[in-house]
């Protein structure tokens, strides 16, 4: 009898908990299912910007200073050029994965919820 009661009374809460984030999510504008505010994407550019202009900046540096000890220019340089590009793509692929699992696990927690609701 208590624990039907007790049962009941959780039940009732968590149905009130439920109910009272959701309509903070919507006075705040937060929403669901994988769609972030528009920071968020620019963020995301800016990232791969910094990741894309930063892998090349490190292969161009490497091969203009090895070219410089070494006297082989430019060979070096468009070597490091080309390895700084490599670098550059790898990383942003890493990257779109990464968002993409994130965006995944977050589209199924939303389905989750909407099932246990």
């Amino acid at each position: 009898m208590v624990d039907d009661q007790l049962d009941k009374r959780l039940k009732d809460l968590g149905k009130r908990v439920k109910t009272a984030q959701a309509k903070r999510a919507e006075r705040t504008g937060a929403s669901g299912g994988g769609r972030g505010k528009p920071a968020e994407g620019m963020a995301v550019g800016v990232r791969i910007t910094v990741e894309m202009i930063a892998g090349l900046a490190v292969g161009v540096c490497i091969g203009l200073y090895a070219d410089k000890q070494l006297g082989t220019a430019p060979w070096l340089l468009i070597l490091g050029f080309l390895l700084g590009a490599g670098a550059s793509f790898a990383n942003v692929l890493r990257t779109a994965r990464e968002l993409d699992a994130r965006q995944a696990r977050e589209r199924q927690a939303a389905i989750d919820r909407a099932r246990d609701e």
